[in-house]
């Protein structure tokens, strides 16, 4: 959904991030670890560059 938000010309995202998501308190499922959230970055980076946006 990220990827698609950028694309679409969002002005901002809200990512939740979290060191262990397993045993988050709430929201685990649809956390990211630091890991997949940097990667996600790389990837968004790449995309807002494509369609003349920034990250």
């Amino acid at each position: 959904m990220c990827r698609a938000a950028i694309a679409a010309g969002a002005d901002g995202l809200m990512v939740e991030v979290h060191n262990d998501p397993e045993h988050a308190m709430t929201d685990g499922a649809q956390s990211l670890t630091p890991t997949q959230f940097a990667e996600t970055m790389k990837s968004l980076k790449r995309i807002a560059a494509a369609v003349d946006r920034e990250v």
